[in-house]
């Protein structure tokens, strides 16, 4: 009875093994329907309790951390506690079916040298993805694109060699700063872009700015309602970078 009780044990383990990696390959926003099924497969029998608490653990593990690096457009600057752009991006992303961690590392006021400075601490979450929305301050206070480069260039480099995938979101400068000065500071993200191949939205406020139902009354920071259109907006390329932590 016991070489028999032995052989089923092991038997177990196997299958138990093979569900488990056929979980880990799965794509992220497809595991709920995976675990359903291998909890079925596995419904009444004596090993459930063990194939649930394996798999349970398998799918918190692989759970990706997406962390929002930016400013007081990231921060939620003027809204109700819960309505920043981190938050509702996230709320959307798990309504899609993505279950995933969004951190907001948005400080308000900070500019592209500022995002740099404090990033080895923002890091300490350890995320799986980044987006990094930055340069808007940096264009109000009319700073030298050329700084603003080799800061977000130093930001991109540090996450590249973590094996943090990337999505930059981009600024743009208004026609009313002068055309030489625009012209330069609205290159610096397709520069980027094209120096090292990341996801690349170009404008986070398209659509929101200079839209006075989008903006609370300072007129540049997103309400509530700017603040979902922003989201649904960018969020076909969020899920574009999701899917590069899929490992």
């Amino acid at each position: 009875m016991g070489t028999r009780d032995s052989k089923i044990k092991r038997n177990g383990l196997t299958i138990l093994a093979f569900c488990n990696q056929l979980f880990n390959v799965a794509k992220f926003q497809h595991r709920r329907v995976v675990l359903a099924l291998i909890t079925i497969f596995f419904a009444g029998a004596a090993i459930l309790p063990i194939a649930e608490h394996i798999i349970r653990s398998s799918f918190a593990a692989q759970r990706p951390v997406l962390m929002v690096l930016g400013d007081s457009l990231v921060a939620g600057h003027g809204l109700p506690q819960g309505e920043a752009f981190p938050e509702i991006l996230g709320q959307m992303l798990r309504n899609d079916g993505f279950d995933v961690s969004v951190i907001n590392a948005g400080v308000s006021g900070d500019t592209t040298a500022g995002g740099l400075a404090r990033l080895d601490w923002s890091l300490a979450d350890n995320p799986d993805a980044v987006i990094i929305v930055l340069g808007g301050n940096d264009l109000l206070r009319g700073l030298d694109p050329s700084a603003s480069f080799e800061n977000l260039d130093k930001i991109i480099k540090r996450l590249k060699a973590r094996n943090i995938s990337v999505l930059l979101a981009g600024m743009q400068a208004p026609r009313n700063f002068g055309a030489d000065y625009a012209d330069e500071f609205d290159a610096v993200y397709q520069r980027l872009v094209s120096r090292h191949d990341v996801l690349f939205y170009p404008f986070f406020l398209d659509g929101v700015a200079l839209q006075p139902m989008m903006n609370l009354a300072d007129g540049m920071h997103p309400n509530q309602a700017g603040i979902s259109h922003i989201a649904t907006k960018i969020l076909p390329q969020v899920k574009r970078l999701l899917s590069k932590t899929v490992k």
